[in-house]
């Protein structure tokens, strides 16, 4: 059996099983006499001072078109009648979900390329995992949510009004909420319980669970069933749950008599099955795939897919490739520069 990042749980139970010899208590004595480390240090990027200076103004400007899309996306549901529908709503959350990423991952990141590296707190460092894990568990539970909404809409149009009414979105919204918060506090309280008193050099670009678990003194086979428990209901429960429901939706489709109806039933999915496969490819790539001969530059480069570049191109997708959107941003513009014509020059 197998962890999320492919550790041996077999390899790393007979391991544990047999460091309980007739010394283990002498061993531990010795961990707890080691002094705890309070602070760590994020070595980032380890590059040229020319190239530091690069990857800050090009994240900085990432940064901001983050931020001023997901916003938009944000007001625009909010503020347009058009977007007042589930799929819409459930957008909205979504670039929530990926403004509370970013900020939680980028400004520190700056920090770091200015100051080629910096020092964080035990406290900082779990917070940071903390405020990554909890939203990123939140888009797995929330992208099966939009699956199980496109579902719906096709497989059963004529009840879609009554299954998909605002309250019951709100509900599954504040579901997903809770369920991240519940199983994220598991795992970081487990996290923080581990003892970390050798070198508090993290080769990363930010606290993520897989250097912090090598700095640790203590046994950490608990931490990895913890882990590969929970990724059972935060990875492989959501993904059977969307493969279903697109196969389902697939068979509807091929039943439409008309290619234009398939093509238009089918292009309301397109945007919602893009985002899916870039976000579980993103984890996938940097939780699940071997990292035995990968660099530690090309494992910094993969976690910025899911830190930094998904949140940049959620409402990429969702604006380039939706009409509705389009129209209700249209719309804004129009009333702004009307009432900036009608203002009185002074």
């Amino acid at each position: 059996m197998q962890d999320i990042w492919g550790h041996d749980l077999g390899e790393l139970d007979r391991t544990s099983s047999s460091s309980d010899s007739p010394d283990r208590g002498s061993q531990q004595d010795r961990v707890n006499n080691l002094t705890a480390v309070t602070e760590f240090f994020l070595v980032g990027f380890q590059v040229s001072h020319g190239i530091r200076i690069f990857l800050f103004c090009l994240l900085l400007v990432i940064y901001f078109g983050t931020i001023c899309g997901n916003l938009l996306i944000i007001t625009l549901v909010s503020t347009s009648r058009n977007l007042h529908t589930p799929m819409y709503f459930f957008i909205s959350q979504l670039s929530i979900g990926d403004l509370l990423v970013i900020t939680d991952i980028v400004p520190n990141m700056l920090h770091i390329l200015l100051k080629n590296g910096t020092t964080i707190t035990f406290i900082g460092c779990i917070s940071q995992l903390y405020f990554l894990c909890g939203p990123e568990v939140f888009e797995c539970f929330l992208l099966t949510v939009m699956s199980y909404d496109r579902y719906v809409a096709i497989c059963k149009p004529l009840h879609y009004n009554s299954i998909m009414t605002h309250a019951h979105c709100v509900k599954l919204s504040i579901t997903c909420w809770l369920l991240e918060s519940s199983i994220i506090l598991i795992y970081i309280i487990k996290i923080s319980k581990i003892i970390f008193c050798g070198p508090n050099i993290i080769d990363h670009v930010f606290c993520d669970v897989v250097p912090l678990l090598e700095l640790a003194c203590s046994d950490t086979f608990s931490i990895h069933v913890v882990i590969f428990l929970l990724s059972v209901p935060i990875v492989f429960i959501p993904i059977t749950i969307i493969v279903i429901s697109y196969m389902n939706i697939i068979i509807a489709v091929l039943r439409i008599p008309s290619s234009t109806g398939r093509q238009k039933a089918f292009s309301t999915c397109s945007s919602h099955l893009i985002v899916v496969s870039i976000f579980y490819f993103s984890l996938f790539s940097v939780y699940v795939v071997p990292t035995k001969g990968q660099t530690l530059t090309m494992s910094k480069i993969l976690s910025l897919l899911y830190t930094v570049f998904t949140p940049l191109i959620n409402p990429i997708i969702y604006s380039l490739r939706n009409t509705d959107i389009k129209k209700a941003l249209q719309k804004v513009l129009h009333k702004k520069i009307q009432k900036l014509r009608q203002s009185p020059v002074p």
